[in-house]
């Protein structure tokens, strides 16, 4: 058995309607209540605009819509889990946040060949007290270039 399987795997939970998905905490930067965001036009259904944090114009995404399921209302019973990956940030709104969770990488299960339509977007699948929780690949959902895109 390699070291590498022994690592444990430290994940923000969160829901979105009825289902659990997650994302790794290493690329969590903050969680923050509901913001009104700017919309732009000509963007994707599943972006919501942008907000400014902190002097940062951020891009917020309906994640919802973009994986494919019945979009979120705006509220301030949301919640905007801000992520950056490869130095691109991104607002994630989602229902709201449910737990840090540390799994033993042994325990995710790459997802079946079924002809998911949203491929790539799902990295892994966990089962976590009998409810089955998703691992999303964020380099699938965060937006090309994001903010630094001139």
């Amino acid at each position: 058995m390699s070291h590498d399987s022994l690592a444990d795997v430290e994940l923000l939970s969160f829901r979105l309607g009825e289902q659990e998905f997650c994302v790794e905490v290493a690329s969590v930067r903050e969680i923050r209540g509901w913001t009104p965001a700017t919309p732009l036009p000509f963007a994707p259904s599943h972006v919501k605009g942008v907000i400014n944090l902190r002097g940062t114009i951020l891009p917020v995404l309906d994640l919802s819509l973009r994986l494919g399921m019945e979009g979120i209302a705006d509220g301030e019973r949301k919640v905007i889990v801000v992520v950056q990956l490869n130095g691109v940030s991104a607002g994630l709104m989602v229902d709201a946040v449910s737990d840090i969770l540390t799994i033993p990488a042994a325990q995710l299960q790459p997802l079946p060949e079924l002809g998911d339509d949203i491929p790539g977007c799902i990295r892994a699948l966990t089962l976590l007290e009998g409810q089955l929780v998703r691992v999303l690949n964020l380099s699938a959902i965060m937006p090309p270039g994001g903010s630094r895109a001139a």
